[in-house]
């Protein structure tokens, strides 16, 4: 049924929203659309994305799910209120909790090797 359904907000689908607010936020997603889907800045904006479609509680049996990532995260952008500067806001802050997991990890296996 669901032939190709992520689950949690793909990379892929940050060119999708760029159009959706401001000018910053344009450049942002512009820019983060060139980076590779592992580079910390790629994946503090995925992190941002999954906390604000909840894609943790998406489930394949879900509207949401059913409409699929794109559109999921497309009608987010577009029903949040946040300035461009909130957004960045928000990104700034998952940039800073993914490093902050990304140096305990690092750190973690350091130790255990």
């Amino acid at each position: 049924m669901y032939s190709r359904c992520e689950i949690l907000f793909p990379h892929s689908r940050v060119s999708g929203l760029k159009k959706l607010k401001g000018e910053d936020w344009r450049k942002l997603a512009e820019r983060i659309a060139l980076l590779p889907e592992t580079d910390k800045d790629a994946l503090s904006f995925s992190h941002m994305m999954i906390k604000l479609c909840d894609c943790l509680n998406c489930d394949l049996g879900s509207y949401k799910a059913a409409l699929g990532c794109s559109a999921c995260s497309q009608r987010t952008i577009n029903a949040l209120r946040d300035t461009d500067l909130q957004l960045l806001r928000r990104f700034e802050k998952s940039r800073r909790d993914v490093r902050v997991y990304l140096e305990q990890v690092d750190f973690t296996e350091e130790k255990a090797a």
